[in-house]
Parts: structure tokens; sequence; C-alpha cells
């Protein structure tokens, strides 16, 4: 049986979904800290897993051979207590290989906030001595657009200076995630980086974003305290706000750079390339445009 945690969001439901599709239904469990939520393809079970609860999870993970944690949205200490919560009881629970959602840029003091986490929860699943993968997803191409897709409809991108990332396809990393849970591959601790076929500055994303809206986006380089007080005054509240400018100061360090064919070859095709996220993004941009 292979379980699936945090089957309500966007990653954990396609996860299910592409597993499905690799693996008999009936051996396959949904799991969310709201069962009633979900509504997985048939025959694939429900269970309700609550990390925050971890007299919930005995049961849930009773009878699991794989299971995948999906990394929860919280910071710092409140994830990593909840991700160990996890892991304990899928220890317990006699798991024999735990798959965990981590990040590209896992580092140990990354600043980064989550990937300095996703480093600490990797220690915690070495410690246990079971089996595991750790899934070093590239960074989100969701996650771009949640940062700066506004500016880019606005014509400006104003942003800290900045390296290079490796944006990637969310929908592809449900995908490839989905051929491991299968047993397709197998990687013991962590996985290479898994990312898209290019990493790009902010400045190549404008004028990408120029290319696809027909209209000029530019790019201007602001301070990390100006950048971050325009979050503030925005409504973003302040810990998130440093948490975002975190991506920057670490995207110049270069923890973001990688490009790896590991992705590519998981998924037996080149991964979705930024311009295509991008411009289903910002179609309603490039159609005022050209109205």
């Amino acid at each position: 049986m292979i379980l699936v945690t945090g089957a309500n969001g966007h990653l954990g439901r396609a996860i299910v979904e592409y597993l499905s599709e690799r693996t008999a239904p009936a051996q396959i469990i949904a799991a969310s800290r709201e069962p009633g939520s979900l509504s997985p393809p048939e025959s694939v079970a429900v269970r309700r897993a609550d990390f925050a609860d971890p007299a919930s999870l005995p049961d849930a993970f009773t009878g699991i051979e794989r299971i995948e944690i999906v990394s929860v949205d919280k910071l710092g200490e409140e994830a990593r207590g909840l991700h160990h919560n996890a892991i304990a009881a899928a220890q317990e629970a006699g798991v024999e290989r735990i798959f965990y959602t981590s990040h590209a840029g896992a580092r140990e003091g990354s600043p980064f906030a989550p990937a300095d986490q996703h480093a600490a929860t990797e220690t915690d699943l070495a410690e246990t001595g079971i089996a595991f993968t750790s899934l070093r997803h590239g960074f989100y191409a969701e996650s771009c657009l949640h940062m700066i897709g506004e500016d880019l409809k606005r014509g400006e991108l104003r942003v800290p200076e900045d390296g290079t990332v490796c944006w990637t396809a969310r929908d592809d990393l449900a995908q490839a995630d989905a051929a491991l849970l299968a047993g397709e591959a197998t990687f013991d601790g962590a996985t290479p980086p898994l990312t898209a076929s290019r990493a790009w500055t902010m400045a190549e994303i404008a004028e990408l974003a120029s290319q696809i809206t027909g209209r000029e986006v530019r790019h201007t380089v602001v301070s990390d305290a100006e950048w971050k007080a325009a979050k503030v005054a925005a409504g973003v509240p302040e810990h998130y706000a440093e948490m975002l400018l975190g991506t920057f100061r670490a995207s110049r360090r270069g923890d973001f750079s990688t490009v790896d064919p590991t992705l590519e070859n998981l998924l037996g095709r080149k991964p979705t390339p930024l311009r295509e996220v991008l411009a289903a993004a910002l179609a309603p941009a490039a159609q005022t445009n050209h109205d």
C-alpha cells in the first residue's frame, strides 16, 4: 500500500492522480487532515492524517509500505516538528520507505528559511535508519509567479539583486514523484536536483515576459530593504516578506542554479519550459495588448 499525505493540496492531489495511472488505485491511500475535502480517483481510499494530531497517525499509517510525506506550509521549528511527528509515526508503523518532498536548494543555514528546514528534516529522516528518498524538488515555477506575477503584468519587475533559479513546473514534479512511488526508479537518500532544463535570472524573465505579452516589461533592481518594505506595505506579513526575500539572498549564492537531467529522465520527456508556464499566467495581459 502507498499513502500520500497532503492529498488535498495542489501537489498531493496531482501525485495521487498520476500514481493511480501507474499502479492499481486500490493500492493507494490519499490522506489529509480534512479527509472530507478529498475526491481522489475511483478505488483510491481516504484516511485522516493530521501531523498536528499525532494520535491520528498510527491508524492512518497502518499497513503502509511506502509513504510520501508532503512538506507542510509552515516555517521553522513548527514545520520541523510536524514533519518529525509524521516520520516517527511512519517508523512506528513499520513503513518500508519514506518519500519526503524537499527542495533542490536544501542547505543548513540557508537564507531561504524553507531550505534550512528541509535540510533539518532530511537529518531527522537519516537518523531513523529507515530507507528514505528525499525528493529535491526544483523551485516551483508557480512560486515565481506568486512573487512577481503582478509585476510582470504591470510592466515593471522591481526586485532585489538575484542569481539564476531553475524554476520547475509543479505538475512535472508530481509526475516524477508518482513514478518514484510506483517503483520505476529508486534513489536512496537525497535525489539529484529535480529541475527543469534551464535556470533564469529576473532580467531574463522580464525579457521573456516582454516577448510573451508583446510589450516591454522593465527590470529594475532595488535594495533588499526597499523590496521588503514594499511587500509589507502591500499587506504581506513581515515574517513572510522576510522569507520571500530569502529567495533572492539564496539565489545570489547560487543555491537554486543547478540544472540536472534526472527530472527529464523520470518524465521521459523535456520538462515544461518556464515560457509555457508564464504564457498561461500572462495570457490575459497578452490578449489585452493585442486587442
